[in-house]
C-alpha cells in the first residue's frame, strides 16, 4: 500500500481545436501544472477526447457514426501522448475515456489508464445511458478488472456505472482502496446522479471515490455539446474524515484542476476502527433481503 499522496482530479472543457499540436499542447499543460503542484495521480474525464473530432471536417464532427470511425486513426497518437506525459512526469494517469472499436462496428467506452514507465491498461464501462446505446450506438463491455499502481489499487467505474453498487462493490472486493469516476453528464440532474452515487460508493464500501468531469459548451459536438459538473475527492463518512465525506469540490462549471491529499492507510483505519462497519457489514444486507 502506498503512503500520503496528491491526487489532482479534473473539471476539463471540451473545447474546438483546429489541430493536433494544439490539442498536444493543452494535455502537455494540464499534466505539468498537476505535477508541479505534487498530484501523483491525475484522473480526466469520461469522453474528454472527443474534443478531437474537431480536427476533422464538418460533415464527420457534426456526425455520431463518422466521428466514431474517424477518431480510430487518432487513436495511437492519443495513445503515445497520454505514455509519454506519463514517463515525463513520473505520474499516474487515467485517460478519461476514448470510444475505441472492437470489432467492425461495435465500440467499447474505454478508459486507459497510464502508469509512470508510460504502460497502459484499460477499463470498459460496463452499463450504458439510453444516449450511448440507442443514438451513438456504443456497446457495453461485461469485465470488472483493478489495476495495481504505484500508489495503490485502483478500480474505474465509469460515470453511468458509478450509479450500480456491485460494480464498485466488486472492484474493492478486488482489493481497490481507490475507485476513480470519470464522466460527462450534460445536465445538472445527470451531475447530481453521478455525485450522489459516488458519494454513496465511498460511504458504503468505506474507500475514496474520485470523481472527474468536463465541463463547458461544444455546440459543433453532437456529442458533448453540453457539459455541467464538478469534480471531487470523496471519502469515508466515518472518524478521521469529513462529516460530509467530501474531501476536496471544485466550483460547478469552472475549469481547474481540484486536489487533495489522501492516505490510502486511512481506509484500512476506518474499516478497522471506524464508528460504523459499512465495508465488513455488507453480507448482512444480502441475508435480510433473500
Amino acid at each position: 500500500m502506498s503512503g500520503p499522496f496528491r491526487i489532482a482530479t479534473a473539471q476539463y472543457p471540451i473545447e474546438f481545436l483546429g489541430d493536433w499540436a494544439t490539442y498536444e499542447t493543452k494535455i502537455a499543460r494540464w499534466v505539468e501544472d498537476a505535477a508541479r503542484n505534487g498530484a501523483r495521480l491525475l484522473v480526466f474525464p469520461e469522453y474528454f477526447s472527443m474534443e478531437l473530432a474537431s480536427l476533422f471536417p464538418p460533415e464527420i464532427h457534426g456526425s455520431l457514426p463518422d466521428q466514431l470511425a474517424a477518431l480510430q486513426d487518432l487513436l495511437p497518437k492519443f495513445l503515445a501522448l497520454f505514455g509519454g506525459q506519463a514517463r515525463k512526469h513520473k505520474v499516474t494517469i487515467c485517460a478519461g475515456t476514448f470510444p475505441a472499436r472492437i470489432d467492425g462496428d461495435v465500440y467499447h467506452n474505454r478508459s486507459y489508464l497510464f502508469h509512470p514507465d508510460g504502460r497502459s491498461e484499460f477499463q470498459e464501462k460496463l452499463q450504458m445511458t439510453r444516449f450511448e446505446s440507442e443514438q451513438w450506438l456504443i456497446q457495453a463491455a461485461d469485465e470488472i478488472r483493478v489495476f495495481d499502481t504505484e500508489v495503490g489499487r485502483i478500480g474505474i467505474s465509469i460515470c453511468y456505472d458509478s450509479e450500480f453498487p456491485l460494480i464498485a462493490r466488486r472492484q474493492v472486493e478486488m482489493g481497490a482502496d481507490i475507485v476513480l469516476v470519470p464522466s460527462c453528464t450534460d445536465t445538472l440532474a445527470g451531475y447530481w446522479r453521478v455525485r450522489i452515487g459516488s458519494q454513496a460508493r465511498a460511504l458504503e464500501n468505506q474507500c475514496y471515490v474520485v470523481h472527474a468531469s468536463t465541463v463547458g459548451e461544444a455546440p459543433w459536438s453532437p456529442a458533448v455539446d453540453v457539459n455541467v459538473g464538478a469534480a471531487a475527492v470523496y471519502a469515508p463518512v466515518d472518524r478521521g474524515f469529513p462529516d460530509n465525506g467530501v474531501l476536496a469540490i471544485g466550483e460547478l462549471d469552472a475549469t481547474q484542476w481540484v486536489y487533495a491529499d489522501i492516505d490510502p492507510a486511512g481506509i484500512a483505519e476506518v474499516r478497522r476502527n471506524g464508528q460504523v462497519f459499512n465495508y465488513r457489514d455488507w453480507p448482512g444486507q444480502l441475508r435480510i433481503t433473500k
